[in-house]
């Protein structure tokens, strides 16, 4: 028996040295709580949703103008997904995001859009339900549509603004509309004012995130309202009685969860670059000049992408009729093809 034995393990060596590393694999697996099989299928296959995504937002710039009659009946997550392309692609303004909009959203990401107050105005009466909103580098937004957007929002907790020196500008404007104001200073004591007679402000605002906030305008919330807690950071054991939500944590874009599993290189063939937090980026003013050149180059070729884009497309579509109208051989493929299809629709 022990000569069979040994026979077999100079016949099959590389077998059983293949067998033990398996077990030590598959027990080293266990110890960090993996499963082998999933860490064999790593590689996750996209949705059929998810490819519909990506070819619809690589083709978004032609459908734009139809936008409005095409999203009517598509799904609210749809629109929040194809939204959150339309701003990576730097093509998110009034008339897509009015088109988008639905009343159901509780999340709206318009960072670095070129909506305005009016855009803003019109989303926020559709979708009164928003908890969190970020309005961070957007040049065209004032502190009046700040101030329109908490009129109709009630429920808004979390506000992200700033990045950008106009950004910047409105944030700070806009302070005094999150304050609250007293309509009627005669009562005897605080517990005697009723809700009403509490003026005009963001009633259900806590997080406010604006990452360059001047020392100033920090002191002056937390001397004036100490209910809106500004920049909060990350911790397990909470913020004064409140667990911090994921939206007020600057880190991080509020509509990633829409386009998880959408190919990224759907917006990055149009230039789309992640936020820069920079410190040398962010203040224009000491950069050297060769650099802002190049920044302002930088930001003008990503602004005509889309647009070149869209004229090689018309490019190549017109000399592919131009080739089937040229062509003899083309043209009469073509012809044969529409005699068929009006012979199909006789019978």
């Amino acid at each position: 028996m022990e000569k069979t034995k040994a026979g077999k393990n100079e016949v099959f060596p590389n077998l059983i040295e293949k067998n033990k590393a398996c077990k030590n694999l598959t027990a080293s697996l266990h110890k960090l709580d993996l499963n082998p099989r999933v860490v064999r299928g790593k590689a996750k296959r996209p949705s059929l949703l998810a490819l519909c995504l990506g070819v619809v937002g690589k083709h978004l710039e032609d459908i734009i103008v139809d936008l409005s009659e095409i999203a009517v009946n598509f799904p609210a997550d749809i629109k929040k997904a194809i939204a959150a392309i339309a701003r990576r692609r730097k093509l998110l303004n009034d008339e897509v995001i009015i088109a988008l909009a639905d009343s159901s959203w509780e999340i709206l990401d318009i960072s670095g859009s070129d909506i305005s107050d009016s855009g803003l105005v019109i989303v926020a009466k559709m979708c009164k339900s928003l908890r969190a909103v970020d309005v961070s580098q957007c040049d065209k937004i004032t502190a009046t549509g700040i101030s329109d957007l908490v009129q109709h929002c009630h429920l808004l907790e979390t506000l992200r603004c700033g990045g950008s020196p106009r950004s910047d500008h409105t944030a700070r404007r806009s302070l005094g509309i999150l304050k609250p104001k007293l309509n009627d200073v005669e009562g005897d004591s605080w517990e005697e004012l009723d809700t009403t007679e509490i003026g005009f402000s963001a009633q259900s605002l806590r997080w406010f995130v604006w990452p360059k906030i001047d020392k100033d305008s920090s002191e002056m919330l937390s001397t004036e309202c100490p209910r809106i807690i500004v920049n909060p950071k990350p911790t397990p054991f909470g913020f004064r009685g409140f667990e911090v939500p994921r939206e007020a944590f600057p880190d991080i874009r509020l509509d990633d969860p829409f386009v998880k599993d959408v190919d990224p290189q759907t917006w990055a063939v149009c230039g789309f670059t992640p936020k820069i937090t920079s410190s040398s980026l962010v203040n224009p003013n000491e950069l050297p000049i060769a650099e802002r050149f190049r920044l302002a180059y930088v930001e003008r070729d990503t602004r005509l992408a889309p647009k070149r884009a869209k004229n090689a497309r018309q490019h190549q579509r017109r000399a592919e009729r131009d080739w089937m109208m040229a062509d003899t051989s083309a043209k009469a493929i073509a012809l044969a093809s529409k005699a068929t299809k009006s012979l199909n629709t006789r019978k």
